[in-house]
């Protein structure tokens, strides 16, 4: 039986997360008591108490899901045939596998967090969700928003067959959700994001990051990973950095990946962090697979 592990990204985390893990775990109250030193701020405050709205920002965010994650799965003794993880997730799933060190991988995570939350300020732009429309009939809605109005916006997130995510500047954003409800996608909304992932907005945070990733020792993973820049599998170090700095810029083909994952022999999926959102994508992506979660 071959089992994927998947590893959720941004918009999975909710106050109280792993307060429960803390409690009952001293192996993962270690690695929150790790983080804290490491970060020299109280992130585990932060999860267990909020407030939400400071949870909510994606400087603290994005090290709150992560350390959530690999403080989950470390105390699983698991060993997964593959990996993945949604955005945020990649690292996730990158420490899951052996491929980066917990320490240089928070480091990391915690300063894309504050670099993407800077873009979104240096370059304001917004997210949508358009719910029932098929991917190239998102993409032609986007094309058409980005013709009318002069400004990019794109597919960012391909989450599962009829749900997807756009991203970009906010008056092409707005556009694009009104040019798709007059196409009949059944709901098409802006996102509460503090930025426009995964989209050429992000480039300050691409030109912040390059530097650090360049540095980061990545070793070779003891399972192949699948990425999100091209849902495809690596196992090489240097496509393993390529890809993590080309996922700021680029769509999050999650779609693709789960439908190559099962083509390649998948027939277990777990999710491990917080949420369900992952094992809600896999369900609506794949019919006959098994999807379990640890939280």
């Amino acid at each position: 039986m071959i089992t994927a592990y998947l590893f959720p990204g941004q918009g999975s985390q909710f106050v109280g997360m792993g307060k429960e893990l803390y409690d009952s775990n001293p192996d993962a109250a270690a690695y929150f008591d790790k983080a804290n030193d490491l970060l020299g701020f109280d992130l585990k405050e932060i999860m267990f108490e909020g407030p939400e709205e400071k949870l909510k920002q994606t400087e603290f965010t994005q090290p709150a899901i992560f350390l959530h994650s690999v403080a989950l799965f470390k105390t699983l003794d698991a060993t997964p045939d593959m990996v993945a993880g949604h955005s945020l997730g990649e690292f996730s799933a990158l420490v899951a596998c052996g491929a980066i060190s917990f320490e240089d991988a928070l480091k990391i995570v915690r300063r894309r967090g504050e670099l993407m939350q800077q873009a979104g300020t240096d370059n304001p732009g917004t997210m949508a969700a358009i719910i029932g429309m098929d991917d190239e009939a998102v993409e032609k809605v986007c094309a058409k928003a980005t013709e009318q109005t002069g400004k990019e916006v794109i597919a960012a997130n391909y989450n599962c067959p009829g749900q997807l995510v756009i991203s970009g500047y906010k008056e092409a954003v707005e556009k694009a959700v009104e040019i798709a409800k007059d196409n009949g996608a059944r709901l098409a909304k802006l996102l509460p994001v503090s930025g426009a992932f995964h989209s050429t907005l992000m480039q300050p945070a691409f030109d912040g990051l390059k530097a650090q990733l360049e540095e980061l020792e990545i070793s070779e993973p003891g399972c192949p990973i699948y990425s999100n820049y091209n849902a495809e599998p690596t196992t090489d170090p240097d496509e393993i950095r390529l890809n993590l700095l080309n996922q700021l810029l680029n769509p999050v083909r999650w779609t693709q990946t789960l439908y190559n994952m099962h083509n390649d022999g998948v027939e277990d999926f777990v999710e491990i962090g917080p949420g369900k959102v992952l094992q809600g994508l896999v369900k609506r992506t794949l019919k006959d697979v098994n999807i379990s979660g640890h939280h």
